[in-house]
């Protein structure tokens, strides 16, 4: 996996270059000049935003409660409270999603037995298992298939991650460079949110001005070739590029255009803002955007970090969900909740872990809302213990199978790539416990 990676490596200043990156507005085409016929299903969605939550959450502590475990299990956090859907109960931390249960459904019975960062997230992010091949994950299947080849012209690349790479496994797999996210970097609660490639933190308009100035004075070879079609293509490139840098692109990445009161209701933190920058690139069109919410790999001084970071996720989604639902995008936008795996619900409480829990791909939970979804549900069960998937597996497969769908890409449709190879969207999967049928 490591090789592919590399061989998919292209340096951001290369990318803009050869115009690679959809910010600079090229609608490159496939290298074998196949159309993507469009897909048989109608679609109910247009966009996901995917809430990553990096290093994997404890289902017990978030959206699967097992006060009646002990000690052992639930730690401090035996008090879950209940939704506002009947029969529904979720962590004492998340009062405000509490609120927002019959807007998202739970899935309890979320499995792939994998203990592995890395192979854990290849496994959710693509439905794949490890292979000779490696696939490209949701966001690189829809910025192919919902991207620049198939009509979309936003004003960013199809595919955004906030705010840093997710790492563990190559995004774009055989698809290439061209479909890996543009990670924007930089934080959004900061005054100034220094977005990558568009934002560079103490250098001035005038100055990015005058260095454009300076390019162009040194282009000779561009002067003295000015038909030729590469330089032309590089031109537009340039065009776009700084148009974005210095008009719509700056404005789209200014949260400070949001009032004070949305902002605060989202979260003065990292992720909180990330889900209201998210929710502004989904309504400018983007169609796959992922929040890389760092931090959840737990294997030390668990219940501390929990008591940190539950009320940031409470805050951040809630406020999304409400946001979405109230400018009439939730029922076109999915949400996708969820880590590489869980962690293992026995508390281990020795010394060096003090309280911590580690990785457990045994059984976990994913949540998901919107664009087709259904709200207020729950598929699947784990055991009393949380330890074993009770009722209704449910494989990363079909999960993605199920998004896809929704999406309008048709999952046992052909997966268009530059090798020309014969390859499906989503695989057969004989362990499969079928697409989410009850819920959309």
């Amino acid at each position: 996996m490591r090789k592919q990676e590399a061989a998919n490596f292209m340096s951001r200043r290369e990318a803009l270059k050869r115009g690679v990156l959809g910010a600079a507005g090229l609608a490159l085409t496939d290298p074998f000049n196949r159309p993507v016929r469009s897909a048989p299903l109608q679609p109910k969605a247009k966009a996901v935003i995917q809430i990553w939550m990096w290093g994997g959450p404890c289902h017990i502590d978030t959206f699967d409660p097992k006060p009646e475990a002990g000690n052992d299990y639930c730690g401090p956090l035996k008090s879950p409270i209940a939704t506002n859907v009947s029969g529904i109960r979720i962590s004492e931390l998340l009062p405000q999603l509490a609120k927002q249960a019959d807007k998202y459904s739970i899935i309890r019975s979320m499995t792939h037995g994998n203990n592995g960062h890395e192979t854990a997230s290849y496994i959710v992010q693509t439905g794949r298992e490890p292979g000779r091949l490696v696939y490209p994950c949701v966001g690189a299947v829809v910025s192919r298939l919902k991207g620049y080849e198939n009509g979309y012209k936003g004003l960013v690349p199809p595919y955004v991650v906030l705010t840093k790479p997710q790492g563990r496994f190559s995004e774009a797999g055989f698809l290439g460079p061209k479909y890996k996210p543009f990670a924007t970097g930089g934080d959004p609660n900061q005054k100034i949110f220094a977005v990558e490639g568009i934002v560079a933190r103490g250098i001035s308009d005038d100055r990015q001005r005058k260095r454009r100035q300076l390019l162009h004075s040194l282009d000779s070879l561009g002067k003295a070739m000015p038909n030729n079609p590469h330089f032309k293509k590089l031109d537009v490139a340039e065009r776009n590029a700084y148009d974005i840098m210095f008009g719509e692109g700056r404005e789209l990445f200014d949260l400070s255009q949001e009032t004070d009161e949305l902002r605060e209701r989202y979260g003065r933190n990292k992720f909180g803002q990330s889900c209201l920058m998210a929710r502004r690139l989904v309504e400018k069109g983007v169609p796959y955007i992922t929040i890389n919410y760092t931090g959840w790999d737990t294997h030390k001084q668990h219940f501390e970090i929990m008591r940190r970071k539950l009320p940031e996720l409470d805050a951040g989604m809630a406020t999304l969900l409400q946001d979405l639902s109230d400018r009439g995008l939730l029922e076109s936008t999915i949400i996708w909740w969820s880590g590489e795996f869980g962690r293992g619900p026995k508390v281990q409480w020795g010394s060096p872990w003090n309280g911590g829990r580690s990785h457990y791909g045994k059984c976990f939970s994913a949540v998901v809302a919107g664009g087709g979804f259904k709200g207020g549900h729950v598929v699947g069960a784990s055991n009393d213990k949380g330890m074993e998937v009770a009722d209704r597996p449910v494989h990363p497969t079909d999960l993605i199978g199920s998004m896809y769908a929704l999406l309008g890409i048709d999952p046992d449709g052909p997966l268009p790539n530059p090798r020309g190879m014969d390859l499906k969207v989503m695989p057969q999967n004989d362990q499969s416990g079928g697409r989410l049928k009850e819920i959309t």
